[in-house]
């Protein structure tokens, strides 16, 4: 039985599209309340091994459990447990920020004697409460991945995932939307895994994190750890970064990895974010 205290626990976590295997075997544990970040290039099977957590694939192969419960056989349980923000855009335009955010909490069956509090707890955690009124259409691209983040967190989850949380933002919006993340995550103690491009971002706000390359996990630790260790097999002084590391891990596949689709679902959710 897997332990009670971890937010995530994958085994043996398998799978495939047709011929193509996307995980290969993942083993994972995400510790109660700490920050993750699941990295690698496009196509290492980040986003699928995450759409097993969340429930949105069956699990085929292996085990996956939330905060004990397992995702194949009590599906119901651990959305309870989840906000979930992904790369697509899930904030409607013809809405405004309170009624996206009512939606949510509606599809969470947020009580509808709270609702309207959670709601307005969850703008306020964003910093939208003024915007809140105005149609999600008016909003910056930092603001709506800031809506998306009170969509998610309406429902007061204990795991919020994060699928590339600050694509096609700037960097002062993508500072923004994670000193919101952090702040929410400071207050509640509520457990984060995050995917991201940007080494910058996993470097100064993960507490772990995980490379996959072609559906495995190649290295895990915290980002000083795999430096350090990088450093160590150079032996020449040098000061690697984490993108050096991801760069060892992955070799070309951070240039050229993925798949037209993979690009083209990229630009389309970046174009319309930005």
């Amino acid at each position: 039985m897997t332990d009670e205290g971890d937010a995530v626990a994958c085994t043996g976590l398998r799978y495939s599209f047709g011929a193509a295997t996307a995980v290969d075997g993942l083993d994972l544990t995400v510790a109660s309340g700490e920050v993750f970040g699941l990295l690698g290039p496009n196509g290492a099977g980040k986003t699928t091994a995450i759409r097993c957590v969340t429930t949105l694939l069956p699990v085929p192969s292996g085990m996956v459990r939330v905060f004990g419960h397992d995702v194949a056989a009590d599906r119901m349980a651990v959305r309870r447990l989840l906000g979930y923000v992904p790369q697509q855009l899930s904030a409607d335009a013809s809405l405004t920020g309170r009624e996206n955010v009512a939606l949510f909490a509606r599809v969470f069956d947020v009580p509808r004697r709270e609702r309207a509090a959670r709601v307005g707890q969850a703008l306020e955690a964003v910093g939208l409460a003024e915007a809140a009124d105005r149609m999600a259409s008016t909003f910056s691209g930092g603001m709506v991945r800031r809506l998306e983040l009170a969509q998610a967190l309406v429902s007061a989850p204990r795991l919020l995932i994060l699928d590339e949380p600050t694509i096609g933002l700037d960097p002062i919006a993508r500072t923004s939307v994670w000193e919101h993340i952090m702040a929410v995550r400071a207050a509640s103690g509520m457990t984060v895994l995050v995917t991201t491009h940007y080494m910058d971002e996993a470097d100064q706000y993960c507490d772990r994190v995980a490379l996959m390359h072609q559906g495995q996990v190649r290295a895990l630790g915290t980002p000083d750890d795999l430096t350090d260790d990088l450093r160590a097999r150079r032996g020449d002084g040098s000061s690697p970064t984490l993108e050096d590391v991801f760069r060892d891990v992955a070799g070309s596949g951070l240039d050229e990895g993925g798949e037209f689709r993979d690009v083209r679902r990229t630009r389309n959710t970046a174009s319309r974010v930005g």
